[in-house]
This record gives C-alpha cells, sequence and structure tokens, in this order.
C-alpha cells in the first residue's frame, strides 16, 4: 500500500477510534484569491526557464488559487488537520493544478506547566517567521523569501514530530522537538539546478516541478529526469531526521534553532536522485504580528548526489533575510530584504548569488476581503544558465495585485 494511503487509513482509523468519546464538527478555514501579476528577466522556472520568480519574461498573467484546510477537535487531547490547494496558472507552466498540501494527526498531554504532543502525517516543520497565518500563509507579504519559498516547494516531510513545551513562572515558553521522517529524498534537487526562487508557490503531493535544461551534467553522468518530484513515495528507504529548540516571550520575541538531516544516500532510482541534504537554520523575531514586528532567518546547508568524482554534485547553500511590517488599522506595510547563494565546488557550473528586496501594502476592505500590492526586484547570476545557451544574469522583477477573500 503506498505510503500516503496508509497515512490516510491511519487517520481515519484515529478519528472514527475518537467519534465515539465525543461527536464535534469539523471546521473549515481557507482563501480564495486572484492576482495580476506583471514580470520581466527570464522565462519562470515553472515554464522550464531559469527565472526565478513565478512570472518573467516581460508577461502579464491572471493567477488564481483556492486553498482550503479542515480541522477537528473531537476530544481535547486529539485532532485531525488536512488541506488542499487548487490553482489557475498559464498552460505553459507545468505542475498540478490541485493537490494535497499537508495532513496529520496530532497527540497531546497537557500539564501545569508542560505539554507534549506527537505529530503523524505530512507536515510543515514550525520554521517559518514568515508563514505564520492559517495554511501557511504569511500575514505580511504575497510573496515568500527564498527561504520559505523553497521551503515550500521541497521541505514537507512525512513522519512523526514529538514536542515538550514548557512555560516558565513569568511567562516565557522552552520548546524542544525532534522529529523522524521519510518521503523527501529529493530535497536540494530544485536548490542544485534551478537555484533560489522568490514565491509563494507550495508543491503538492507527487508534483513533478519542471528543471532548467541539465547541460551541466557530463554526457556519461546517469541520467537525472527533466522534472523532480519533492513529495513522493520514500527512494531510498533511510529515515531522515529533524531536531529544534526555542525560546519564546510570548507576544513579544523569540529566537529558534533547527538543525535537519533528510538522510539521502545520494544514489539514483526511478530516474531521480536521493540527495543527502543536511542544513541549520537560525530565526528570529521582535514585536507582534497585530502591531509591528522584525523578523530574520538565516540557513546554510550542503546537499549532494552521486558516488565519485566525476559523477557527483556537491553543492553548499546559505540565504537570509530582514523583514520589517507594522498594521496601522486596516492598513499593513512590509518590507523585506534578502540575499541568497549555492556553491557547486564539485565543479563550479552550478554556482549562484543574488538578492532581493520586496516592499508590500495591503488593506483590509472588509474582515474577510483584502487587497494588495507589492513590487519584488531580484537581480544575480546563475552560471548554468550560460553553459545551456541563456544569459546568466537572472535579474527580474514582478509587480503584483492581489485581491484575497478568507473564509
Amino acid at each position: 500500500m503506498p505510503p500516503m494511503r496508509r497515512l490516510t487509513l491511519v487517520l481515519a482509523l484515529l478519528a472514527a477510534t475518537s467519534l465515539h468519546a465525543q461527536t464535534k464538527a469539523p471546521t473549515f478555514t481557507g482563501f480564495l484569491s486572484l492576482r495580476g501579476v506583471n514580470g520581466s528577466g527570464p522565462e519562470s522556472w515553472i515554464a522550464g526557464g531559469f527565472g526565478r520568480m513565478e512570472v518573467g519574461a516581460d508577461r502579464t498573467e491572471l493567477l488564481a488559487t483556492a486553498q482550503v484546510g479542515a480541522d477537528w477537535e473531537p476530544v481535547q487531547w486529539f485532532d485531525v488537520h488536512v488541506s488542499g490547494i487548487a490553482r489557475r496558472e498559464p498552460s505553459d507552466y507545468e505542475g498540478k493544478a490541485a493537490g494535497l498540501i499537508d495532513a496529520y494527526a496530532d497527540l497531546r498531554a497537557v500539564f501545569t506547566n508542560d505539554q507534549i504532543q506527537l505529530r503523524a502525517g505530512q507536515f510543515f516543520l514550525p520554521t517559518s517567521r514568515e508563514n505564520k497565518g492559517d495554511l501557511w500563509t504569511s500575514p505580511y507579504t504575497i510573496s515568500f523569501s527564498a527561504i520559505n519559498s523553497w521551503i515550500g516547494e521541497e521541505v514537507r516531510p512525512v513522519g512523526a514530530d514529538l514536542e515538550w513545551k514548557h512555560t516558565t513562572g513569568p511567562g516565557h515558553v522552552i520548546t524542544a522537538a525532534a522529529s523522524a521522517f521519510r518521503n523527501n529524498d529529493t530535497m536540494g534537487t530544485l536548490l542544485a539546478w534551478r537555484g533560489w526562487s522568490v514565491g509563494n508557490r507550495l508543491t503538492v503531493y507527487n508534483e513533478e516541478l519542471p528543471l532548467p535544461p541539465l547541460a551541466t551534467l557530463p554526457r556519461w553522468f546517469p541520467k537525472q529526469r527533466d522534472g523532480t518530484i519533492p513529495f513522493e513515495s520514500d527512494l531510498d528507504g533511510h529515515t531522515g531526521w529533524s531536531a529544534r529548540v526555542r525560546y519564546s516571550l510570548p507576544e513579544r520575541a523569540n529566537i529558534q534553532v533547527m538543525r535537519l538531516d533528510n538522510g539521502g544516500d545520494k544514489g539514483l532510482y526511478r530516474s531521480e536522485y536521493s540527495w543527502d541534504t543536511k542544513f541549520t537554520l537560525v530565526s528570529a523575531e521582535l514585536g507582534n504580528t497585530d502591531k509591528a514586528i522584525l523578523a530574520a532567518e538565516y540557513i546554510t546547508g550542503k546537499t549532494a548526489m552521486g558516488w565519485t568524482a566525476p559523477n557527483w554534485v556537491i553543492d553548499d547553500f546559505d540565504a537570509w533575510y530582514l523583514l520589517a511590517s507594522q498594521k496601522l488599522g486596516r492598513f499593513r506595510w512590509s518590507a523585506r530584504y534578502e540575499e541568497f547563494a549555492v556553491d557547486e565546488y564539485s565543479r563550479g557550473k552550478g554556482s549562484e548569488d543574488g538578492q532581493s528586496w520586496t516592499i508590500t501594502g495591503m488593506y483590509e476592505l472588509t474582515p474577510s476581503l483584502r487587497g494588495a500590492a507589492e513590487f519584488t526586484q531580484v537581480s544575480g547570476n546563475k552560471e548554468s544558465a550560460r553553459e545551456a545557451g541563456f544569459s546568466p544574469s537572472t535579474d527580474g522583477r514582478n509587480w503584483s495585485l492581489e485581491l484575497r477573500y478568507r473564509f
């Protein structure tokens, strides 16, 4: 039985068991968004180009998204969550138009000053200082930083996460957690071949995403397919892990450190490589989302595939951003600056560096309806683009206007 089918069965059995204890209707959250985007620079990576953003090549596109989540808490110590997405994109964009984003169940034990939670399923690891809204959305900007764009594309494992949370006498919160997971072996493929991107497109389960022309691979290199499937059944049978610690002053400040190792063995399976990806992610924020906030994240890591030279790829990667946001009544403004790089020291042809800045304004027309305008500028170079016959410059910009209805 496929892993996702087994997971769905387990969640259904847990839910059926809890139903006997107490009947409670599920709650639904979601949004519908309509976004007009004008973009310059190389063709978007979603259309198979080297562009870092969702729209490029001097195009103007209308993008539509519907995302819905269901949460059910039949008893206080158990709940179930599932969410999915449907989107309207240009006909030449690759990938799926709809699918599953995440699905998991939580078991909790609450004591006087402590809480223990076990989460099982497919889930986002709680690292982002941007994506704090329902359904892993950002309350600050339309697009996500390069760090969280990549996490939304390639980092969402299937496994179990055990978290301990302790509240001290003054109200400070200390959190420690560890997870074990599978089904995320290709993590790192997009970073190595495409590089960093800036957008808000969430990959669904079993979705194949395009890769730019793999001109830097020698002819004798074992063939990587033209696309990558970030979330699928496990390739190498190895288990990955992550661990994190956080210190929080609720509604005032927090800092967190996380380490992840996906356990990939660098081998080739079903025309895809199981990338060996390890990274450390440090995040912090100061302030309150409902008033003013300053947030930052820094990631550094390594990803590799293939066993011996010259048939291998080894990349170091790092990125950071700083975001400031302030809410004034119905209006919110946000600004973000970031830098990112990939250093391919096995051959050097996949190396890149770049930076981006974003300015966003949002206005709440009603409690459920929000309008937003955003400008994002990205600059940088990608050496593998030159090898494929394109300009190495990945400079581009996106102007976006969005209307979003929340429910």
